[in-house]
């Protein structure tokens, strides 16, 4: 019997593939490091995002291939993770590696709700997020997150964003008495997104999360012309009317050449606490629809549930991941990975690969 190398290894890892990549781990450079002694076999795989969605999935699929080796007793796998970055042509937003805008066809649909959850939970998984409410009109991020009272600090030109969560945040409600409308034309809301984008201290972020008004307006059109954004996700919920203003939101995004990184479904149905039953309060699946029809992602559902309604007016966004029921968390941190697998694979297609390096 011959004995086990680290290069018998490296090859029998070429026969686990990414499954949203459809790639081999080793080509994609995910493969960092292999150690051998006496039939115990370390990995090291560096995932492309920290909120992997199919992170089980890879270690299943490396444990049985690289057990399949004679002489393997034990696999025992090191997780790390380095998201990639969309190609940066613009000086702002320099050290932000992919700027994702979330928005919705029309009010109402918790269009800021997702994009709390989102950074939240992207945060929690590990990654650097900042979150940008750019709805001036209606400003709701500061509540949600909990940081009504804070006021962001100006060093020089440069403004230092306020840090709640493990988010960086930055909102016009900072900035304005909350009692306030906010009665803007056009360009002085594109002169606002536009500080956002290039006086605001975002620093190194892994995701930028940007919270836009609902409709076909300005707000998007401002960020298309100024920074290369990864993608976009339109919110809607089930029913018929919803899912009319969401097509046209996914649509204006593919006009603007912003590719449509999925559509979650909110509000998608209630589970009562008492007895259990299942009320489909919007209709159900409506979003699932659109997107196989529009031909972009669908991202997951988030139910209808006094929990996230309760931590959005306490800004408590945390209590959706660590107090309430199984099924909530489940729902959520589904959408949040299943985004950071689109985000992936979409940088992953547009990145030219490293040189294959894996260290002695």
């Amino acid at each position: 019997m011959s004995e086990l190398t680290k290069e018998m290894v490296i090859d029998q890892l070429r026969l686990v593939n990414d499954p949203e990549l459809h790639r081999d781990l080793v080509s994609l450079n995910m493969v960092k490091n292999v150690a051998v002694c006496d039939g115990l076999v370390k990995v090291h795989i560096e995932l492309t995002t920290p909120a992997c969605p199919l992170k089980e999935t890879i270690s299943q699929d490396v444990t049985r291939v690289v057990k399949q080796l004679p002489g393997v007793h034990q696999v025992v796998l090191e997780w790390s993770a380095r998201v990639r970055a969309m190609p940066q042509t613009a000086n702002a937003l320099r050290e932000v590696r992919n700027v994702v805008a979330i928005g919705a066809g029309k009010g109402g649909v918790g269009k800021s709700t997702a994009a709390v959850l989102v950074a939240v939970g992207l945060a929690r998984d590990g990654a650097r997020v900042g979150l940008m409410d750019a709805d001036v009109y209606g400003p709701s991020i500061p509540k949600m997150m909990g940081v009504e009272e804070e006021r962001p600090q100006l060093q020089g030109s440069t403004i230092k964003p306020i840090e709640r969560w493990g988010v960086k945040i930055m909102s016009m409600g900072f900035l304005i008495d909350r009692q306030r409308a906010v009665i803007w034309r056009g360009p002085m809301v594109h002169g606002a997104v536009k500080q956002f984008l290039e006086q605001v201290d975002w620093g190194e972020l892994d995701y930028l999360i940007v919270d836009l008004p609902p409709g076909t307006g300005d707000v998007p059109l401002t960020l298309a012309q100024s920074i290369p954004m990864t993608g976009s996700v339109v919110v809607c919920t089930p029913q018929d009317v919803a899912l009319l203003d969401a097509t046209r939101a996914v649509r204006m995004y593919q006009q603007l050449n912003v590719p449509c990184l999925g559509i979650i479904e909110n509000m998608s149905y209630y589970l009562c606490p008492h007895c259990g039953h299942r009320d489909e309060i919007f209709a159900h699946g409506g979003a699932e629809r659109a997107a196989e029809e529009l031909g972009v992602p669908y991202l997951g559902e988030i139910p209808l549930n006094i929990t996230i309604r309760q931590s959005g007016d306490a800004g408590s966004p945390v209590q959706n991941f660590d107090q309430s029921e199984d099924y909530i968390s489940s729902a959520i941190t589904q959408v949040v990975r299943n985004l950071a697998g689109r985000i992936s694979v979409k940088n992953m297609k547009k990145i030219s690969l490293p040189t294959i390096s894996i260290e002695s």
